[in-house]
């Protein structure tokens, strides 16, 4: 009984130290700083739309280098798009990450909707809002950062101007961005500076640039430096114009948001005062209410309004929304 015992015991410490160990072997090769340095530069090369030979070389070996089941999701066009949408964000998150922490949140969703006493179709609706969540901040992270790119370009701008006007060439007016200027735009321009460091042209890593940054002003600038280069020109007054013309625009667009902000202020409250008015006529008085979702007529009362809640929310915020 005692040798039994002992075997059972050793057994038991033996399954322990093998899983622990597969779950090292696992994190280390999934999440180590190897796997995460190696997935961040691939997703930067990625990101690009144009790169030279050398770069193809590189995200080829990069590729090889990868956990399978990256590689395959890297190669869903999708996905791509996701993982774009991650490096953007500024996120230090990766595809899978994402799709299991929505996975987790919608089976939590559906969990919570089949438990609760709500209809049979509010379990599916709570795990698509739940799973939702994730994306959701990686969109809102995104345009974040994003703005602030665009808020600090102006000022980019004016630092290459004036360092070319020192008698400083571009490749070096950008470096000094990617040193002296704030993030997140001075880590965009670090990037641009390795790839022409690398051996990719100016124009190419330029394009790259815009092709990370989806931001418009962004892309006026490596417009006017790709022409500037096949036509000649004064490099730094034209800088110089388009930080001015960035401002501008800047100045304009905060005018046209106090002129809009009575507008969408009632697009907030009208949005959020039915489901309000709700909460507060079942605290006070829950049977009056409950005929919404207990009688047929209720129902359909309720789907006819929150599907003209959506026109009208949809309606409200393209029409407070302001592009130029």
């Amino acid at each position: 009984m005692n040798l039994f015992l002992l075997s059972f015991t050793f057994a038991g410490f033996l399954a322990v130290v093998l899983m622990l160990e597969g779950v090292y072997l696992l994190w280390n090769f999934y999440r180590s700083a190897e796997a995460q340095r190696l997935q961040a530069r691939l997703r930067l090369l990625s990101a690009g739309e144009r790169l030279s030979l050398e770069s193809e070389l590189l995200k080829a070996d990069l590729k090889s280098r990868l956990p399978k089941a990256y590689r395959w999701l890297l190669g869903m066009n999708r996905l791509r798009k996701l993982d774009r949408m991650l490096l953007q964000s500024g996120l230090q998150r990766s595809v899978p990450g994402l799709l299991a922490w929505s996975t987790l949140f919608g089976f939590v969703g559906l969990v919570l909707g089949a438990l609760l006493p709500l209809p049979w179709w509010a379990a599916p609706l709570c795990a698509a809002a739940l799973g939702a969540l994730p994306l959701l901040r990686v969109l809102f992270a995104r345009g974040r950062r994003l703005f602030a790119i665009e808020q600090q370009l102006p000022d980019a701008l004016d630092l290459m101007g004036r360092a070319m006007r020192a008698g400083h060439a571009f490749p070096t007016a950008v470096q000094m961005v990617a040193n002296e200027g704030p993030e997140p735009i001075a880590g965009e321009f670090r990037i641009t500076f390795d790839e022409v460091n690398y051996g990719v042209p100016m124009i190419d890593a330029l394009g790259n640039l815009a092709a990370r940054v989806p931001v418009a002003d962004l892309r006026f600038f490596v417009v006017a430096v790709a022409i500037q280069r096949e036509t000649g020109g004064n490099l730094t007054e034209l800088l110089d114009k388009l930080a001015r013309l960035v401002r501008e625009r800047f100045r304009l667009l905060g005018l046209l948001r106090v002129l809009s902000a009575e507008g969408r202020l009632s697009a907030w409250i009208l949005t959020v005062l039915p489901f309000a008015l709700v909460a507060v006529i079942h605290l006070i008085n829950p049977k009056f209410i409950a005929l919404l979702w207990t009688d047929s007529a209720g129902l359909y009362a309720v789907y006819a309004s929150v599907f003209l809640m959506a026109v009208g929310i949809v309606w409200m915020w393209r029409t407070v929304k302001i592009r130029f």
